[in-house]
């Protein structure tokens, strides 16, 4: 493994910084700051990934035949490595990360035609129909039906959990047309229209308490809701076949860079911190619980670049994606732990809605806001994406072949 970067790829690495300097304005960092669960607005949304639009960069995975910027291997890492570090707002995924790449490799070119030049351009929002209630990690005896009409299916049942369905024009949904064999051997994967009547979103209000508009989840109500035929990907009741697909590109994404992010505002809450009289940040078990997480984050760094420097050769992350979502989420996790407890009582104000302004001013230091809602927000960390318990089979089996 070469862990070094070539001149050509530190050239890129400031172009990336300066771009960063430039185009993330100062409303959305407050804003960003402000938020419990990475979300602002979605006006801001739309704005910062039309700017990456712009510069050729929203879809750092896409092949340059659809658009994308024919990033190396160094520089795609580079790439989400200084995203990271600057804490930019991330790309609403569903669209460009995850249902683009199912539709280029399994659609057709009237579905690539319609669909992906709309999502590079942010001219859409989509959101992913996966999960249901009674349906999570057990994806495969998802209940929501889709029967054959001829020209169009009809749609009927629920998807929950669904992030940003409240902004999406899109979204793509897994569904049963079949009851016959195996579970996973009935399911189709469908495009569906958030304007095609029957469709109706409601608002699910999480531990970190943001209320709506601003929530970042709801579920999704289908009453015989039309989807055309031609809105299909794939064959028929091979859906299953797409959904792990996409899974790869939900899952392996690298989280070191935010982690260390994490810890260097952790340092700077702790030096402010004063307990029995001193600070913080100089108690010796404080300082043990940070340099452990430095390590284990370190850890996580490398074998991200041992993972990244492999696809040098080609393919996919495979398997390997449940490996970074299980230690990405839970040293996110405990992080946020760690944080909230140097913030000490400052977290006992709670702020109903950090995207609102007003003229009150704030209870202790501004990072005290969010301290609380993001260790609750991150309780589901390990849980969405496939729960971590559910990865460690997978990685049993696919990985270490047991």
């Amino acid at each position: 493994m070469d862990l070094s970067f070539s001149k050509e790829d530190e050239t890129f690495r400031q172009e990336v910084r300066t771009f960063i300097e430039e185009a993330y304005t100062p409303e959305m960092r407050a804003r960003h700051a402000r938020s419990k669960h990475g979300y602002i607005d979605k006006e801001s949304h739309i704005k910062w990934q039309k700017a990456l639009g712009k510069k050729g960069w929203l879809a750092p995975n896409w092949p340059v035949e659809f658009g994308g910027p024919g990033f190396s291997v160094s520089q795609k890492y580079i790439f989400d490595v200084e995203m990271g570090r600057a804490g930019v707002l991330h790309t609403i995924p569903f669209g460009p990360t995850m249902c683009a790449p199912v539709i280029m490799k399994f659609g057709t070119d009237e579905q690539k035609k319609r669909f992906l030049p709309d999502m590079l351009e942010t001219n859409v929002l989509w959101c992913q129909g996966y999960s249901e209630p009674g349906s999570g990690s057990d994806l495969a005896s998802l209940q929501t039906k889709a029967e054959n009409k001829g020209d169009h299916y009809l749609v009927n049942g629920s998807k929950i959990w669904t992030s940003v369905a409240q902004w999406a024009d899109w979204i793509f949904c897994l569904v049963r047309t079949s009851r016959e064999g195996k579970p996973q051997e009935g399911i189709s994967f469908l495009l569906i229209d958030m304007k095609t009547p029957g469709i109706k979103v409601e608002p699910l209000v999480l531990l970190d308490g943001t209320p709506a508009p601003h929530q970042e989840v709801n579920q999704v109500f289908f009453t015989d809701v039309k989807v055309p035929i031609e809105n299909r990907v794939g064959e028929e009741n091979k859906g299953w076949t797409y959904a792990k697909y996409l899974l790869e590109f939900e899952r392996g994404n690298p989280y070191s860079a935010g982690l260390y992010r994490g810890l260097s505002k952790l340092k700077k809450i702790a030096a402010d911190t004063k307990v029995d009289g001193g600070r913080l940040a100089d108690q010796p078990e404080f300082q043990a619980q940070v340099a452990d997480l430095y390590s284990q984050v370190t850890a996580m760094e490398f074998t991200e670049l041992r993972i990244f420097s492999a696809l040098s050769a080609g393919g996919n992350v495979g398997p390997e994606s449940s490996l970074l979502k299980c230690r990405g989420t839970e040293i996110q996790q405990a992080i946020s732990e760690l944080t909230m407890q140097a913030v000490g009582g400052y977290i006992t104000p709670f702020v109903e809605d950090g995207m609102v302004e007003t003229n009150e001013p704030s209870v202790g230091p501004d990072y005290a806001m969010t301290a609380a809602p993001h260790y609750f927000s991150l309780r589901k960390a390990s849980i969405y994406a496939g729960s971590n318990e559910v990865q460690r089979n997978i990685m049993a089996k696919a990985v270490l072949g047991l």
